[in-house]
């Protein structure tokens, strides 16, 4: 299978050249810079990379777009009645600012169902029925990034206090603009300030509010504008198909000095720039290597800017985008949920189990990340990369985090040099540079598409029964199987090809083929808007169009919802089955 492609000796070339020597004096070097989005630090952090890549003649350009990133600056919380008290506090990126003004008003504790993991910490729940909150000050568990801050904000209370589920309170943004806000950005932000408190402040002010009415006063300071941050993108060029090439990415900027997040990652890349240059003459592809600012503090603003500018290079000749994001942290044991789109799932998991002896379960990659190419159709694969156990995780009494290994220091002043294991992230970095070769060397993409369309399609079954018969999905189910048979045939024509060059022209025919399957199958799995419009940072249900199937059972027939629902069904199985079809007619002509 194409999937499981490898060259032995070239891979234990390159992954014996990695070592810990460069990527660990980078993080010891980060661990002291506090990285906020086009800082002096942040640019310290830049000089570093470009000193090390001038030294070993790697070329790189750096950009500078002009983004809008958000600090947070401070927050104050105090009781003002029944009984005085100030409060540990902090804002959130994008929250309104009240530049130090206070704003006074009627505590309101209100509950809600928070989902898990990635989704519980930018989703955005709110209970059907609340409370008329004008004028009061909304305390709610959650994080408060992304969409909670936006859905809480629009109830019309004049502030929202998240409580953090721990003791720490972690770093975040609020708005849910996927990078630099455009003309379709509206409502992206929260309408009022957002304050976030730790675990034991919040049931101690539920206790006081269960006995009485409470009375809070709070300030924020914000500093929210549009300011040029770095994009540093590094290249070593192929020796047969140097159009296509793989991007491989990680963040720059970090919360406080963010060693777990993202120093470990950021050294990751400079070690296999360092290697891949240095054995460039057997790489088959081109290799981008980039670090992006605008993460943590524009919404992945970078890598957005980046997939914007160069959208007419990526869509032809993009093969994939590699993320890497908090490698190498303690006790990161095994690779549990790794992210990889359906098509790279195989791929990711046959590396692991060769590169560590470990057996990894994978998982689709949530709406978050500097997943920036998903509306291009470009097929991602990692994100985070290694974790701690399960049962380690609840023996530490951690709750879930997106980053770190699971170590909840995450967007936390803690995240220090102890957070990251140099074991574990020359182990990681392995994983990341096997990847990276196969995707540069396997003469056919190493990708199978047919796990893209076996995904698609169980979805869309369980839309079906969800809608039973208010809404027929057969035509979608029917072009997912004719696309099936088609690949079956297209996979037994690659399989024909491996032992051929990159640069065979029938090997450039059926990869341009593949890249042109993601570019049709990876916006029907996980796209709302068009290819070069961002959706928002806020969860996104598989096979987007048809996903309110889901609510028929639910609705009163014939009722006003009911119709708009059956009304948008039609018009996204329109878009699904001609992008099915779309699909179908390449392999044909193909084969033909």
């Amino acid at each position: 299978m194409h999937t499981a492609w490898r060259d032995p000796e070239a891979e234990q070339r390159i992954l014996s050249a990695i070592s810990l020597e460069e990527p660990w004096a980078a993080v010891e070097t980060f661990a002291q810079l506090v990285r906020l989005s086009g800082s002096p630090e942040e640019r310290e952090a830049l000089d570093y990379l470009i000193e090390r890549l001038d030294r070993w003649g790697v070329p790189y350009r750096v950009f500078w777009p002009v983004c809008l990133v958000s600090t947070p600056v401070y927050a104050t919380l105090r009781v003002v009645s029944p009984e005085p008290r100030p409060i540990r506090a902090k804002t959130l990126a994008f929250s309104p600012s009240t530049d130090g003004a206070e704003v006074v008003g009627e505590l309101v504790p209100v509950t809600a169902e928070q989902a898990a993991g990635l989704e519980g910490i930018f989703g955005g729940a709110v209970p059907g029925a609340l409370p008329d909150l004008r004028g009061k000050v909304v305390l709610v568990d959650g994080f408060g990034f992304a969409a909670q801050a936006v859905r809480w904000a629009a109830t019309g209370a004049v502030g929202a206090v998240f409580v953090h589920p721990g003791e720490a309170i972690h770093e975040g943004i609020a708005t849910t603009s996927w990078g630099s806000p455009d003309l379709d950005a509206e409502e992206t932000v929260p309408a009022v300030p957002v304050v976030t408190i730790a675990r034991p402040d919040g049931e101690a002010l539920r206790e006081l509010a269960a006995r009485g009415p409470v009375t809070v006063a709070f300030s924020t300071a914000v500093e929210t504008g549009w300011r040029p941050i770095p994009v540093l993108v590094a290249e070593i060029p192929g020796t047969q198909a140097a159009d296509e090439f793989v991007l491989l990415h990680a963040h720059l900027d970090s919360w406080h000095v963010g060693v777990g997040d993202n120093a470990t990652g950021d050294a990751t890349l400079l070690e296999l720039a360092r290697v891949f240059w240095q054995h460039r003459d057997q790489l088959v592809r081109t290799l981008r290597i980039a670090w992006w600012s605008g993460h943590s503090h524009g919404r992945y603003a970078g890598s957005t800017w980046y997939a914007d500018a160069h959208a007419q290079d990526l869509v032809p000749n993009c093969v994939a985008h590699v993320n890497c994001d908090s490698p190498g942290c303690r006790g990161a044991t095994e690779y549990r949920d790794v992210a990889a789109m359906a098509e790279a799932a195989a791929l990711v998991r046959t590396v692991i189990r060769d590169v560590t002896g470990l057996e990894a379960t994978m998982a689709r990659p949530p709406r978050a990340g500097d997943y920036s190419f998903t509306n291009l159709g470009i097929t991602g694969c990692l994100m985070l990369s290694s974790t701690m156990p399960e049962e380690v995780r609840r023996a530490k009494g951690y709750y879930p985090v997106g980053g770190c290994g699971g170590n909840i220091v995450w967007h936390t002043e803690e995240d220090t040099l102890e957070v990251a294991d140099p074991d574990v992230l020359l182990r990681d970095m392995r994983v990341y540079a096997a990847v990276v070769l196969r995707l540069l060397n396997a003469p056919v993409h190493p990708f199978d598409f047919r796990a893209t369309v076996r995904e698609i399609e169980a979805h869309v079954h369980r839309y079906q029964e969800a809608a039973g018969e208010a809404f027929d999905l057969r035509p979608a189910l029917q072009a997912a199987g004719m696309l099936l048979t088609a690949l079956d045939r297209f996979y037994e024509h690659t399989a024909t090809l491996l032992d051929r060059p990159a640069d065979d022209p029938e090997v450039r025919r059926v990869n341009a083929m593949q890249r042109g399957l993601a570019r049709h199958l990876v916006p029907v799995d996980y796209v709302r808007r068009g290819r070069f419009r961002h959706d928002p940072a806020e969860p996104i249900p598989p096979v987007p169009e048809l996903a309110p199937a889901l609510e028929l059972p639910h609705l009163q027939p014939e009722s006003d919802r009911w119709h708009r629902v059956r009304t948008h069904l039609v018009r996204g199985q329109n878009q699904v089955v001609w992008s099915l079809r779309q699909a179908h007619r390449r392999i044909a002509e193909l084969l033909a």
